[in-house]
C-alpha cells in the first residue's frame, strides 16, 4: 500500500485530467446523447468516458483495490480497499450548462474512508484529504464553519428526484429550515455541497436518496475538516444508507433533533 498522501496526489491528478475532458465537452452534448437510467436519472457519453479514464488510472496505481462506480465501468466484490467513483456528479447541471458539477473519488479500507477528492470543475477547486491529514482546498487547509446556531446558518440540500416515498417528511424539514435559517441552497451536486460544508461556505447539508458514490469523498472531507456526518437518526449509516446530514460540530445537535422529529427516527 502506498503512502496515502502520495496516493491522494495521484488521485488529484486524475481528477483534474478528467475534469479537463469534461470541461471540453460542455455544450457539445446533444439531446440524442442523453440516456435515461431511471426517473430523472441521466447519463451521457461524457460520464461513461470520464469513468473509464478514472478507472484505468486507479487500477494502475492500486491494483489490489476493488471498485464501486456509478456507470458500472467496473464494479467488484468487496475487497480490503475499494475505490468509490462518481465521474460526473451533477450530470443534469452539465447537460443544461449549469456551472456546478464535479468529479468525486474516495478510497475505503475495511468500510472506513481513508482518502477523498472532490474536484469542482467550473471553479477549478479541488477539495481533498487523506487519513491522518488535514482537509485542503487547492493547497490551503480548510475547516468547517464556527457558526453556533442554525438561526444564522446557511444550509444546502438536494431535492428527491426518483424516490418520493419520504417527500412529505422531507418537505416538513425543508419548510422548517426555510423559516428558521439564513436560507437553503440547492447546487445540484451532493459532492460539491459536502465540500462547501467542509470549507465553511455552508453550515449544514442534508439529503436522502443518495448513493455511496455521491457522498463518500465529500463526507470524508467534511469529517477531516472538523465536521460531523450522520444519517437522519444521528447514526453512522450515511455512506450506504441513502440519507445524510453533514454539519459543523456546533449546529449538529439542533439540526439532527429537527431531522429526527420530521422523519420519526428516534436516536437510540
Amino acid at each position: 500500500m502506498q503512502d496515502l498522501k502520495v496516493l491522494c496526489e495521484k488521485v488529484i491528478d486524475i481528477s483534474k485530467e478528467t475534469g479537463s475532458f469534461i470541461r471540453a465537452e460542455l455544450h457539445k452534448v446533444k439531446i440524442h446523447d442523453v440516456e435515461s437510467k431511471g426517473t430523472h436519472d441521466y447519463v451521457t457519453y461524457v460520464d461513461k468516458t470520464a469513468e473509464k479514464m478514472i478507472v484505468e488510472v486507479l487500477q494502475q496505481i492500486l491494483p489490489e483495490a476493488g471498485f464501486i462506480t456509478e456507470e458500472n465501468t467496473l464494479n467488484t466484490q468487496p475487497r480490503e480497499y475499494m475505490w468509490i467513483v462518481d465521474p460526473l456528479d451533477g450530470t443534469t447541471n452539465f447537460i443544461h450548462g449549469v456551472p456546478c458539477f464535479s468529479v468525486s473519488i474516495a478510497l475505503m479500507k475495511d468500510s472506513q474512508m481513508v482518502l477523498g477528492v472532490v474536484y469542482e470543475i467550473n471553479l477549478d477547486e479541488c477539495f481533498y484529504s487523506w487519513g491522518g491529514g488535514e482537509a485542503w482546498l487547492n493547497g490551503k487547509p480548510i475547516r468547517v464553519s464556527q457558526q453556533p446556531t442554525l438561526e444564522d446558518s446557511l444550509l444546502a440540500t438536494g431535492f428527491p428526484y426518483h424516490d418520493y416515498s419520504r417527500l412529505e417528511k422531507y418537505l416538513e424539514l425543508f419548510t422548517w429550515c426555510l423559516h428558521n435559517t439564513h436560507g437553503v441552497r440547492r447546487m445540484g451536486s451532493a459532492a460539491v455541497d459536502l465540500a462547501y460544508v467542509a470549507c465553511g461556505r455552508f453550515d449544514a447539508f442534508f439529503e436522502y436518496g443518495l448513493n455511496a458514490y455521491d457522498v463518500a469523498a465529500g463526507s470524508f472531507i467534511v469529517q477531516q475538516a472538523g465536521g460531523k456526518v450522520t444519517d437522519f437518526s444521528g447514526k453512522e449509516n450515511f455512506i450506504f444508507g441513502k440519507e445524510i446530514v453533514a454539519t459543523n460540530d456546533l449546529v449538529w445537535e439542533q439540526f439532527i433533533a429537527k431531522a429526527r422529529s420530521a422523519f420519526a427516527k428516534p436516536l437510540n
